[in-house]
């Protein structure tokens, strides 16, 4: 989606690896090796997504870039923006200010801005319900934790459809059932940075991948 000479965007699909992982043996392509073998050289990932995130993922061509945007994801100067299908009517804005905890017992602040985008009602009974309710939301992190929308969304009672294991297993069950659909419903919209070496904004937005944009249609009819 961006290539400079230092830089390279690409819209990651959901279910691809950003890179080889012990925890995902079952995984042959990475979006490492990739974009490597298209482009013929070296890449290097400045930031993360989930497996199961599509959207926008960032690359630098070299180390020095690498280690400066690194530094920019950390000191928070990354605008990321992201969208997501949750469960239940959420609030037309919410700040969420709350701690997680890291594998290794440290907590570290965590803090997400929500926004409501629309809501739906359809005609799909859950549990002791005759209709379902889902919300499309705009995610803004301030932090980047492990995780954090995930366990966010879910901290507030609003899970995203198809997370696991943050989320509602009947929900995402009641997905696959019904609409076939495994995909977690969590899509990188666009980050916006300053190039280190121009100085100029840069702002790169990732089009919507299949499954989330067939769900879009599906449930907001749009």
């Amino acid at each position: 989606m961006y290539q400079s000479p230092d830089l390279v965007a690409i819209n990651k699909p959901h279910g691809l690896l950003v890179h080889r992982s012990m925890i995902a043996s079952d995984a042959s392509e990475f979006a490492v090796q990739l974009l490597r073998d298209q482009l013929g050289q070296r890449v290097y990932p400045v930031h993360r997504l989930d497996r199961k995130t599509g959207g926008v993922l960032l690359f630098a061509l070299n180390e020095m870039m690498n280690s400066v945007m690194q530094q920019q994801f950390a000191e928070g100067t990354v605008h990321k923006t992201y969208l997501a299908i949750v469960r239940g009517y959420t609030d037309d804005e919410l700040e969420i200010d709350y701690p997680l905890r890291r594998d290794d017992g440290v907590t570290q602040d965590a803090f997400t801005k929500l926004k409501t985008l629309k809501r739906t009602e359809v005609a799909l009974p859950f549990g002791k319900h005759a209709t379902s309710r889902y919300s499309l939301v705009e995610l803004k992190p301030t932090t980047g934790r492990f995780h954090q929308l995930r366990k966010h969304l879910a901290h507030i009672f609003h899970p995203i459809i198809g997370d696991r294991p943050h989320g509602c297993n009947k929900q995402n069950k009641l997905f696959k059932e019904h609409f076939g659909m495994e995909t977690m419903l969590l899509h990188a919209q666009e980050i916006r940075f300053k190039h280190p070496v121009s100085n100029k904004e840069i702002i790169i937005s990732a089009p919507l991948q299949t499954e989330f944009a067939r769900m879009l249609a599906v449930l907001f009819g749009e």
